[in-house]
């Protein structure tokens, strides 16, 4: 029996094996150590951010930008209801009021209309995320935010290596955050990293960081003793993870020829059938440069995306939907408002198809997706 095609598939790096062994043979096995600072080298190459802080997920990254602009009850911050609910959880946990607003139906991207309507004195930041890394409109966002005061979280967590004219994703808010999650392009198990673009906070973001103590600073001989100074938690990623990590980034090109390979094989390969049967392929603006993080397409409506699903499954080809909008959640409706009824939010949510994407997949997977794809019609 041929076996399915998975949604996603880790991808293993040539050095990971040899990475591991130095840490396990090693003396230093807990945060900060010679793995986590090649990966931070690594990553800020790549995104030409001035400085990058390893953490254990994505999401605790998130909480870590929360804390560094001080949200607390009272405040507002405003961000997508279509994202995933982490970008929420780190608003909520300090106290702070989740504002949601609603994405553009073509990209799944946060509305610039919107975010301006939703602005009040409350307001203190927008939260971002450039959904499939095809970036927002960053300059509408950026005037908006620049005008009112606000700063700008860049969830990037779909966008490492991803451009907007001509700047790399992850250098646009004042922090940017990163997932190291096994679905992403790189990984490491489970991990992330925030990036600071504001060097001010990066003293502040190492204490919250450690602990809430200024162990970095004694580590590198700035005090002769360390001790507890803010509010913070244990947010490092350990050298096992950073070792993963280390040999993934070392991997990027390669990882991200193939990944651009396989969604250029849809994009090329589907036209003629999306056309036929009224679906919107992905697409990306002339301005933008994506990173091959998912490949979706949009049906006509719920019965054909769930119909299709069901087509793709009984052929062995796991394709998935996505988010459900946070506005319409339990804990959305606890922890936040919307500006107004998000239907474009709910209409992207219930038309989404996400098909298998992961760096190695063969071309007879490819074409396998492909054609259980386009033997499908209403």
């Amino acid at each position: 029996m041929t076996a399915d095609i998975l949604f996603s598939k880790p991808f293993h790096a040539p050095r990971e094996m040899e990475n591991l062994a130095r840490v396990v043979q090693g003396d230093h096995a807990h945060g900060d150590g010679e793995f986590t600072r090649s990966a931070t080298r690594r990553l800020t190459d790549i995104t030409g951010t001035p400085a990058a802080l390893l953490t254990t997920s994505g999401s605790h990254a998130l909480e870590l930008a929360s804390r560094l602009l001080d949200l607390g009850p009272g405040d507002e911050v405003i961000l997508p209801s279509f994202t995933f609910p982490s970008a929420a959880n780190a608003i909520a946990l300090t106290g702070a009021t989740c504002v949601f607003v609603d994405v553009d139906l073509r990209y799944g991207n946060i509305d610039p209309q919107q975010v301006a309507e939703a602005i009040t004195p409350r307001t203190k930041a927008i939260s971002v995320v450039s959904y499939g890394g095809v970036a927002v409109d960053f300059e509408s966002i950026g005037r908006i935010a620049d005008e009112h005061g606000l700063a700008i979280i860049e969830d990037n967590a779909h966008g490492l290596g991803g451009e907007y004219r001509g700047q790399q994703l992850g250098a646009f808010g004042v922090v940017a955050i990163q997932s190291f999650h096994d679905t992403k392009n790189v990984h490491c198990g489970e991990g992330g990293a925030i990036l600071i673009n504001d060097p001010s906070m990066l003293e502040r973001a190492e204490i919250v960081r450690e602990k809430g103590t200024n162990r970095a600073r004694f580590l590198r001989g700035q005090v002769d003793k360390y001790t507890w100074v803010d509010v913070g938690s244990s947010y490092l990623m350990s050298e096992y993870n950073a070792a993963v990590l280390d040999s993934q980034l070392d991997s990027f090109d390669h990882i991200q020829a193939k990944r651009h390979a396989i969604w250029s094989s849809y994009a090329h390969r589907l036209p003629t059938w999306a056309e036929a049967e009224n679906v919107r392929l992905m697409d990306v603006p002339d301005d933008r440069r994506h990173p091959a993080h998912l490949f979706f397409l949009q049906a006509p409506d719920h019965e054909y995306q769930t119909a299709l699903l069901a087509h793709l499954r009984s052929l062995g080809v796991v394709g998935t939907f996505h988010y459900i909008p946070l506005d319409s959640a339990p804990a959305g409706l606890r922890f936040g408002r919307r500006l107004r009824e998000l239907t474009s939010s709910q209409s992207f949510s219930e038309r989404l198809v996400r098909l298998p994407l992961w760096a190695d997949m063969s071309d007879d997977q490819v074409d396998r997706v492909i054609a259980a794809v386009t033997s499908f019609h209403r």
